[in-house]
């Protein structure tokens, strides 16, 4: 059967694959990951598969439609996002034809399935939570001519109107059966297209594991897509996709490794990283991490080739991480950071403001924090509440929720655009406060020499420093909303 599976157009630069999607100020790019790993699953299925990211290649609507009929699939499959919603569906009727089934997939419409259905008169239905195995089963059953009112997972538009569940699916267990998502990258996608300034440049992001059993209440993935349980391919499969890509991609830099958190299990994390030192696996590799790992994970990680870390630090307020039950707390993060800043791995610091019970005064303790325990590099940003998690959940009904549309979770640049308040604070506030504390940060005469020396003395730090600043320099002096 042949199937396109699509990142439809929108904005340009826009990074509809991310947990917060939106055109970004650090000029990341993610890979459509989930779209690659249904790839890779119906592709080792036997179906033939054309993979379209519209706002990576600059395709616009017409030129991503035409594209399709030139294929003429089957099946499309429509990749989401909360910000986009309204767009996404336009474009999956207007894609729609005698002979072809069109499905949406991503976690808004998980989240939201009979409200999206609604926005749409001619799409089929929706694929509700992970894509793989519904998606095989649809295949399946479309090559039979079968009902796919019956497969578990898809929310279903009925001919009168009506719509259909049929419960959700079973999650993937067996990572190790799906081919390397990188080969699908090769295959399809241009590498040089994507980019997340925390790695090297260019990159592959690939997942290691899947599912957090944290309780955030913001992240989105966990709750939506992933699950809480934790499902981790093998060492052995992890390491073979990484000395495929160091033999057969000789140009890629690095492996981003896009999972929740890859140190759910430190002792597994010490042997993957044991298992690339034997392989000698020389790729460098960038993780997201939680600020819990200690000493002796991080320095055999520094010896495989760890480079950088993406951590959620969040707030310098213990009552706030309490409250967005980070399970975290301000001196374990301290920790973290002298045990990393003595392993030599580059820490990205991430700290968030809007918090239910969020003040000034707990705000000015995160921007303290952030400059006290003084990371690499650092984001400061509204809470970004999404459809389906518990954050948005209890914004809506504290009435919190200041956006009327779902395209005010975005700026008209398509920057992210905060749409909670607090009992104390507005959203205006909240978004002015990032931008004092992004300059603080920034601005400060000894940071400035200590990236300027590390840029003289390391040429790939000069290459990422520098690239990354050319795209995030303005928004240090420019506001995020228009005054």
């Amino acid at each position: 059967m042949r199937i396109t599976a699509v990142n439809p157009p929108f904005l340009p630069d826009y990074s509809r694959g991310q947990r917060s999607p939106a055109v970004t100020k650090s000029g990341t790019l993610y890979y459509p990951i989930w779209l690659a790993y249904a790839t890779c699953a119906l592709e080792q299925r036997g179906d033939e598969l054309d993979l379209i990211d519209a706002p990576a290649d600059g395709l616009d609507i017409s030129q991503t439609a035409e594209r399709i009929d030139k294929y003429n699939p089957s099946l499309v499959i429509v990749e989401t996002s909360t910000p986009s919603i309204e767009s996404d569906v336009r474009f999956a009727d207007s894609i729609c034809k005698s002979g072809r089934t069109v499905m949406l997939v991503g976690t808004h419409p998980s989240a939201l399935p009979e409200k999206t259905l609604q926005l749409g008169s001619r799409y089929e239905g929706i694929v509700v939570g992970e894509y793989e195995t519904p998606l095989l089963k649809l295949a399946e059953v479309l090559e039979n001519s079968g009902d796919p009112t019956e497969i578990p997972g898809l929310f279903m538009r009925g001919p009168n109107g009506e719509s259909s569940f049929r419960g959700h699916s079973e999650r993937m267990d067996d990572l190790d059966s799906l081919p390397f998502v990188s080969t699908v990258y090769a295959k399809h996608l241009n590498i040089r297209n994507y980019n997340n300034p925390n790695a090297l440049y260019p990159q592959v992001m690939i997942m290691g594991g899947r599912g957090c059993p944290h309780e955030c209440t913001f992240c989105v993935f966990p709750q939506i897509l992933q699950g809480r349980k934790f499902r981790y391919r093998s060492i052995d499969n992890i390491v073979g996709e990484m000395l495929w890509v160091q033999d057969n991609l000789p140009y890629v830099r690095a492996v981003f490794f896009e999972d929740d958190t890859i140190s759910v299990d430190q002792k597994r994390l010490q042997r993957l990283a044991e298992a690339m030192i034997r392989a000698d696996v020389s790729i460098s590799w960038t993780s997201n991490m939680r600020a819990n790992v200690d000493r002796e994970t991080l320095e055999i990680c520094r010896r495989a080739g760890l480079r950088s870390v993406c951590v959620g630090f969040e707030s310098g307020s213990d009552e706030m991480l309490r409250n967005m039950k980070k399970g975290i707390t301000t001196e374990t993060s301290r920790i973290f950071m002298r045990n990393a800043a003595d392993a030599g791995i580059l820490v990205h610091g991430c700290f968030m403001v809007g918090t239910r019970g969020e003040t000034g005064k707990t705000m000015e303790e995160t921007l303290e924090f952030a400059l006290e325990i003084n990371p690499d590099t650092a984001q400061f940003y509204p809470m970004m509440v999404y459809p389906g998690t518990e954050a948005y959940r209890q914004a809506d009904e504290s009435g919190n929720i200041t956006a009327t549309v779902w395209r005010d979770w975005l700026t008209e640049d398509g920057l992210h655009n905060c749409v909670v308040s607090t009992d104390e604070l507005t959203s205006e506030q909240l978004v002015d406060f990032c931008d004092h504390a992004r300059k603080k940060f920034y601005l400060r005469p000894l940071y400035i020499l200590r990236k300027m020396r590390a840029c003289l003395l390391d040429a790939d730090e000069r290459k990422r420093t520098f690239r990354a600043f050319s795209t995030f320099r303005k928004y240090i002096f420019r506001s995020s909303r228009k005054k």
